[in-house]
């Protein structure tokens, strides 16, 4: 049996993982899969590819293009989630910010640098055209729970994540959401280590058969959302609007999309250079 490491977000988005390890889908490919959550997000992903920790990453796109530039390792092997992940944009519930024109120049708590609530900052910033050089300032907070203390202490005054995940701290009054900040193109992709692609062609190719044929029907599955809902301790009607707005997908990343990707963390001086589309992203 063939052991593989997969690491992922312990969100919503990442339950069809979940369903395919339960119901023993990927033992039916002789393949033994130990996957792993990383509540850092995606700047905790790319070390662990970078660290041969894990083999393969269901990782923010902007991140790992981002860390493949700088020596990861790594190719995107598909897109995960085609449509875009919702930033929220909070404060804490008792901070004295009421509009995001308030927080230029104010300090954004991020989980590490290269992660996503780093990248995002500056995508928000040009999106309310901030000088992304002098109206930026960071905290590292790790996670979740570290964002809450960060904000909390009055050390950060502003955090972005993915909106439903942090929309029961908004319903207990723990954060405030001022706005929103959609990702510009497709927001979770698979991306696997070089020497894996390499060595492991066949496992790679049933791993993502199996995972696809999930996502392709995964709202069709009954009560999906009240399962969900239970599992990640949402709201029904939250789990609903969020099952409404998010696309799986079973295809790879196009041209294009590396393209406008590239030429934004460029724009915002968050990579030197932009790298061929092959470089980057490898078909299995």
């Amino acid at each position: 049996m063939k052991n593989v490491r997969i690491g992922g977000v312990p969100e919503h988005f990442n339950y069809a993982w979940y369903l395919a390890l339960k119901q023993g889908h990927f033992k039916e490919h002789n393949i033994d899969v130990r996957w792993k959550d990383y509540f850092g997000g995606s700047g905790q992903m790319t070390k662990a590819l970078r660290e041969n920790e894990i083999d393969m990453a269901v990782i923010l796109t902007e991140g790992i293009i981002k860390d493949i530039t700088e020596g990861n390792p790594s190719k995107i092997v598909q897109i995960f989630v085609e449509s875009p992940l919702i930033w929220g944009i909070h404060v804490a519930q008792d901070s004295n910010y009421k509009n995001l024109s308030e927080l230029k120049g104010q300090k954004a708590a991020i989980s590490r640098y290269g992660s996503g609530s780093h990248l995002m900052a500056y995508v928000n910033a040009l999106k309310l055209k901030w000088n992304t050089a002098s109206d930026l300032q960071f905290e590292v907070v790790k996670d979740l729970d570290g964002a809450v203390e960060s904000l909390s202490r009055k050390e950060a005054d502003y955090f972005m994540w993915e909106k439903f995940t942090t929309k029961p701290l908004v319903d207990e009054k723990i954060f405030r959401r001022l706005g929103d900040c959609p990702t510009p193109w497709p927001c979770f992709v698979i991306a696997v280590r070089d020497e894996f692609i390499l060595n492991e062609k066949e496992t790679l190719q049933n791993i993502l058969k199996t995972i696809n044929a999930i996502t392709s029907s995964f709202k069709e599955i009954s009560q999906i959302d009240r399962i969900i809902s239970e599992r990640y301790q949402q709201k029904n009607e939250d789990v609903k609007a969020w099952l409404e707005l998010t696309e799986w997908s079973q295809k790879n990343i196009d041209p294009e999309t590396v393209e406008a990707v590239q030429n934004q963390l460029l724009k915002l001086n968050i990579i030197s250079e932009k790298w061929a589309y092959d470089q980057l992203v490898t078909t299995v």
